[in-house]
């Protein structure tokens, strides 16, 4: 049998990564944090325990990954949902709807996650990481902002403060007085969005298939592969902290 080509390794590699990224996000949600080991994510993967080490220094950094993945892709599906609008202000409101609803949805993971991001490291600088970023300073500036630069880092704050009040363990806030809250601070009516009581939330059960936000392909058509060896590209690995 010839050896394959280049850019077919590549190609598993990058499908075994959004392996890694599914496993983790499904496991952290089933278990919590502390009881997911790097071994129990590269199982579920079907993926080398060497190839996790690879593209992740440790697992804060694959989990932070991977929930900024869920992150950033439940707000551009959100973002881009029918009927699509151009209108700053739905927009925005999506995005508001988008991050309350993780928060809702997936309360073990959500809380594990703004956990992680107080450790020394904060925010790992990812792919994951800046498309979230970049998907929130677009939704800012499409609202009118004429400062993104000071007003993304303050959506963002606001955003995560009202995430962290949705999972204190004992004393949460509820949803709607926290969207409540950030609807007033941008002037947004009730009615845009995904309104709590709409038909599209009332009552809704969280999907819990989140295949789609990973491009996992089917596992059964993938060979194993080894870790890279040293010198291969790594530029989709996470490298220093940021605070972007």
């Amino acid at each position: 049998m010839s050896p394959r080509s280049a850019s077919v390794n590549e190609e598993l590699r990058r499908r075994s990564r959004e392996r890694l990224l599914h496993a983790a996000v499904e496991l952290v949600s089933e278990h919590g944090y502390e009881a997911t080991t790097l071994g129990d994510i590269a199982d579920r993967a079907g993926s080398a325990r060497g190839l996790v080490s690879y593209y992740f220094p440790g697992k804060r950094q694959l989990v932070q990954s991977a929930v900024h993945r869920l992150m950033h892709r439940t707000l551009e599906e959100a973002l881009e949902r029918e009927p699509r609008t151009d209108d700053g202000r739905e927009r925005m409101a999506r995005a508001i709807d988008a991050i309350l609803g993780l928060a809702h949805d997936r309360p073990v993971l959500m809380r594990q996650h703004m956990a992680g991001l107080l450790q020394g490291e904060g925010f790992v600088q990812c792919p994951e990481q800046r498309r979230l970023s970049e998907l929130l300073g677009q939704t800012i500036a499409r609202y009118g902002s004429g400062n993104v630069p000071s007003d993304y880092p303050m959506l963002r704050a606001l955003l995560m403060g009202a995430v962290y009040s949705a999972l204190v363990p004992g004393v949460p806030m509820s949803i709607p007085v926290l969207r409540t809250e950030l609807f007033q601070r941008y002037g947004l009516d009730w009615e845009l969005g995904i309104p709590p009581e709409s038909a599209a939330r009332a009552g809704a059960a969280p999907d819990p298939d989140l295949s789609r936000f990973f491009a996992t392909d089917d596992r059964s058509t993938l060979p194993p592969i080894s870790p890279p060896t040293p010198g291969s590209s790594a530029d989709d690995r996470p490298t220093k902290p940021s605070d972007a």
